[in-house]
Order: C-alpha cells, then structure tokens, then sequence
C-alpha cells in the first residue's frame, strides 16, 4: 500500500463518518471524503458483533488485500473507511465477493480509474 496510510484515531473516524459520502454494496459500506493529502487514507472496522476475533481479523485481511490490488487504479487525495455490513453473515466473507462489491462501490464514488488510464 505504497499510495495509501492507514486511520487508526477514533477522531479521524468520527470525521469522516460525520462528513464523508455514504456508499453501500451488498457486503461493505464505505464512507468517502476527500482530503488534502497526495495519498489515500485507508481504514477497516468490523464491529465485534460479526464475529470473533478471529473471523474479523480475516475479514480485515480479505478487505485490505483486495484494496492493495485496486490501489493503483483508485485516484489519489482521499480518505476512505470501509464497513463490513451487520447483518451480513461471515461466510460471505470470501475474497470474490468482496472484490466484486468494492469495484462496484468504487464506481459508484467516482474514484476508480479505467485500466487505459493508468
């Protein structure tokens, strides 16, 4: 994640929670707003009521992972929070799923780049 910092303040969260864009798929909500930096700022939360330790950890991972692999077709200068949705159940966590969801969200905001563009 050479293009992207991680948040990891609770008032950072609060922030962009509070003022970011809103932007929901079938398994992952994502909050956007733009920042004033040259890079991305990337935060994942999975609330505790998802699953064990464990289970969340793993589903950090997948999110992350496939963030990293869209990273260099995503414009620059924004914060991002991705959410696992509640009342989805953890065996949909899987990693086509995911990916699926976020390209499709990232559409949406206007932040993807196309694959000529890069």
């Amino acid at each position: 994640m050479k293009n992207t910092e991680m948040l990891k303040k609770n008032y950072e969260f609060k922030y962009i929670f509070l003022k970011g864009k809103y932007i929901s798929g079938k398994y992952i909500e994502i909050y956007i707003k733009k920042n004033k930096y040259s890079k991305n700022l990337l935060g994942i939360a999975v609330s505790k009521k998802i699953a064990k330790s464990v289970k969340r950890n793993r589903i950090k991972r997948l999110i992350r992972e496939n963030y990293r692999l869209l990273e260099n077709n995503l414009e620059v200068g924004y914060s991002i929070i991705i959410l696992w949705k509640k009342n989805i159940t953890i065996e949909n966590a899987t990693f086509k799923n995911i990916e699926k969801d976020m390209k499709n969200i990232f559409k949406k905001a206007n932040i993807l780049l196309e694959e000529g563009k890069i």
